[in-house]
């Protein structure tokens, strides 16, 4: 390669990595001394809100995935398939790990890749806590491959059930998800509603109002404890009226094959357990040349977004523990990610000519809760109009609008407004020759 060319490495392709990756291959196209490259271990992008839709099988992930090679080509940059295994900060290299077929056999071999600029942006793994059976007996929601695992299961589970000739059994059919935060409580209501279209469709044997419970379990006082009380109260009010049993205040201690056990020695059957409680770095974060972690594994990161040992490295989204003020860090949401990315397409070319860079500063649009058909409640503005935070409820279909609108802005961030137009009303006109759940 060319010493004098410059080289952006962007690893990992959630939201804001994909978003920075085609800002950059965007702004440098006609650059031909400066290449950009993204490296992800999968072959395509799904967004990552998207993924209790996918584990209740009301969406098909092969439908709404984004090839990333097709991506580069369209938007000028250079994709590499695999994982990112280790950095050499004085060689400025990464090596990315060998890919591995289902048999194990190795189809890529390990790599090593140069870098001028090192964007990470690999997002974040559920937390245990180190819990006793939790990794052993719960299912996760880290990735397209976990959510789609976990609607495989699901199926089986109802099928088998279906098929046996004993009754259904105390706890068969029974759901816990432990964690009351965005993610449990949009796919306990994603459950709720797959499970009744799924019986519907001729599981006989299954009563599912006698057969199938849902539990949602929270160690705080209230569900969504992120989130304004207003949106929290009124969340709570709408997954029990649909029958979701909700339990707060119930600090889980062990996961068995049967359920959990909670420190007030409460014990909640479900056979079919989740967890979404916490989030913190994946692992390969400890060991990155001695670049600072903190307590949840996120790389600790100034207000630039640059690590804070070395200029250039930066780090975004969920893995990066960036400053908002001096007791809390930056949030771990989309609107985040894509707020960073953003800035980021200009802090680089900031770095590239030796200029100061500019300072994140969160900006909070509010939060959406998406339940499913049954409504959607949040609070929307945030900091929109000023320093002090502002906070106007909705529900209904305008959060719904909302909700999806959010969805639509990182298409348009992604693909452009033409292809999100394009792909939107594609979506309308065939939806209706489409089973409302995904039956395979």
């Amino acid at each position: 390669m060319n010493a004098t060319t410059t080289h952006i490495v962007v690893v990992g392709g959630g939201a804001g990595g994909l978003e920075l990756a085609t800002g950059l291959g965007e702004r440098y196209a006609r650059h031909p001394d400066i290449t950009v490259t993204l490296v992800d271990r999968g072959y395509s992008h799904l967004w990552k809100p998207l993924l209790h839709e996918v584990a209740a099988g009301t969406l098909n992930s092969n439908s709404d995935e984004l090839s990333y090679i097709a991506q580069a080509h369209w938007h000028h940059f250079e994709f590499r398939l695999g994982a990112l295994l280790r950095i050499d900060r004085g060689a400025k290299t990464i090596t990315i790990a060998a890919s591995h077929d289902a048999e194990g056999h190795e189809y890529i071999p390990e790599r090593v890749l140069p870098y001028t600029y090192l964007v990470l942006a690999i997002g974040s793994v559920t937390n245990d806590f180190g819990i006793e059976g939790v990794a052993e007996h719960c299912l996760f929601l880290d990735s397209r491959e976990q959510a789609d695992a976990f609607h495989q299961h699901l199926l089986r589970a109802c099928y088998s059930a279906n098929a046996q000739s004993a009754p259904v059994r105390a706890g068969q059919l029974h759901i816990a998800i432990a964690g009351a935060g965005a993610t449990g409580v949009e796919l306990a209501a994603e459950l709720h509603h797959s499970l009744h279209t799924l019986v519907g469709f001729g599981l006989d044997h299954i009563d599912v109002e006698r057969d199938v419970r849902i539990h949602l379990v929270e160690g705080s006082e209230r569900i969504l404890p992120g989130l304004p009380l207003k949106v929290s109260t009124s969340t709570h009010e709408i997954l029990e009226r649909i029958g979701v049993i909700v339990h707060v205040g119930e600090r889980i201690t062990r996961a068995t094959d049967a359920g959990f056990h909670t420190l007030s020695g409460k014990f909640i059957a479900a056979e079919i357990k989740v967890w979404a409680a916490g989030i913190r770095g994946p692992a390969v974060l400890t060991a990155l040349d001695g670049l600072e972690i903190n307590r949840a594994r996120q790389l600790v990161v100034r207000p630039t977004l640059q690590t804070t040992l070395d200029d250039d490295v930066f780090a975004l989204g969920d893995c990066a523990a960036c400053p908002l003020d001096d007791d809390h860090l930056v949030p771990p949401r989309a609107q985040a990610a894509h707020q960073q990315a953003s800035l980021l397409v200009k802090s680089l070319e900031c770095r590239r000519r030796g200029q100061a860079l500019p300072h994140y500063v969160y900006k909070d649009f509010g939060s959406l809760i998406n339940l499913s058909k049954h409504s959607a409640i949040g609070n929307l503005m945030g900091n929109l109009f000023g320093h002090h935070p502002t906070s106007m409820p909705i529900e209904g279909w305008l959060a719904r609008w909302a909700y999806l609108s959010l969805y639509k802005m990182h298409q348009v961030a992604v693909q452009g407004w033409l292809r999100t137009v394009l792909t939107t009303v594609a979506d309308f006109l065939t939806r209706s020759s489409k089973p409302r759940l995904k039956l395979h």
